[in-house]
Formats: C-alpha cells, structure tokens, sequence
C-alpha cells in the first residue's frame, strides 16, 4: 500500500510539470502514424548540435493544427504517401539560440550543408534568422512527403533547411520530378488551410492561428 501511493503521488507530480499550455497538443496523440524527426533536438541542423529547450522528439502543436495536419496525412494516405514533420512549436529560447550562433561569425561548421552560398555575417538581413518566429506560436510546421512504403522522402530539390534560392517554392532550376513533388505539397497543404511561405518549400501556417500574437516559451519535451 506504501509503493502504490509512493507511485501514484511520483505519477500526479510528474503530469503537473509536463502538461501543456491550454489549446495545444501532442501531435501524436492525434497523428500516431505521423512521421516526426525534430531536427533541433538533434546535430542534424544548421548549427550542429541540439538547440536549447527541445528536451525530446515530441511534435507540439496547436490542436486546430493537429487537426488540419491529420486531414492531410489523410489524403496523402490515399496515393500510399505520408507526412514527415521536422519541426513545429519551437520555443522562444530556442529562437534565441539561433540569434546567438548567428553573432558568432567564427561558427561555420555546417556552412557547406546548410549555406554554402550565404555569408554567416548576412543571415539576419536576408531573413533566415530572426528574432521572432511563427512556430514559437504554435501553429506552424516545417515538413515533407515520403513514401509510404520505403519512409523515403520525396526528392523537393533541396534539402530542409537549406539556406538559398534553391529552397523558394519556385525556383525554376529544378527536374520535372522535384517541381512536381513541390507542387503537390503545396497544393495538399494550401487545400487544408495552410498558407505557405515562398522562400522556404517546407514551411507551412495555418490560417486564422488561434494564437496570432502570442509567442510560447514552454520546452519541447
């Protein structure tokens, strides 16, 4: 009888502290089939290592977003295609840590990755880091299509996160292939009431956010 209330009173304490902000979500609750690879709890991003305040690979969303998300996963589904989510919420100290390595002129490890043709030193003029985000509200995704069968992604002609003209959603150097996946990740997402963003193809905001204004700093976790 000593354990069972030891364990049940460790159970309340630990949902007191991981239970989320009112109107979001854990996108899998709603998804569970969906693909999520968080690439800023991971080195697999621009900066090279994890970025402050994703404490695991936990997609959090707005409800309404997770909502509109599944309808998409849904018709994807259909041509045996799935979504793939490299980020969604992202906490403000998250953002903050981008403003900091972006000072850091003397940080290029991941340059021929990432932005091979940007100068570090003009990352904020030419807007790739900012120090405000959309996704710190909620309701923005960053993602892709993969095949349904393999878990490949689709060839989008860039990779995610790819600083240059190579990621706007028209560049017209691209194969017949690459504009087509474009395109129908597009259209898939616009359908469902998101709207894009034309120099990034992977990212996506729903209209008519719940939270236009608000700008979270809870941890991904």
């Amino acid at each position: 009888m000593k354990y069972t209330l030891v364990f049940l009173f460790c159970l309340i304490f630990q949902n007191m502290f991981s239970q989320l902000p009112e109107g979001f979500v854990y996108v899998k609750d709603i998804i569970p089939d969906l693909g999520v690879e968080l690439r800023y709890f991971t080195s697999n991003n621009f900066v090279g290592k994890p970025i402050n305040s994703y404490q695991s690979n936990k997609l959090i969303l707005t409800e309404q977003t997770a909502q509109a998300l599944k309808k998409v996963q849904e018709a994807l589904q259909e041509q045996n295609l799935c979504l793939k989510v490299y980020d969604g919420y992202r906490p403000q100290e998250a953002v903050n840590h981008f403003i900091s390595w972006a000072r850091d002129l003397n940080d290029t490890i991941m340059k021929p990755q990432f932005y091979p043709e940007v100068k570090k030193r003009n990352l904020f003029k030419s807007g790739y880091i900012s120090s405000r985000s959309g996704h710190s509200r909620g309701s923005t995704v960053d993602l892709t299509i993969i095949d349904g069968n393999t878990g490949i992604p689709l060839d989008m002609g860039s990779p995610y996160d790819f600083f240059g003209e190579e990621s706007w959603v028209a560049y017209p150097k691209l194969t017949d292939t690459q504009k087509a996946n474009r395109q129908l990740l597009q259209t898939v997402m616009l359908k469902y009431n998101f709207r894009n963003y034309s120099k990034e193809w992977w990212h996506f905001t729903l209209r008519w956010e719940p939270f236009p204004k608000t700008y979270f700093d809870f941890p991904v976790e």
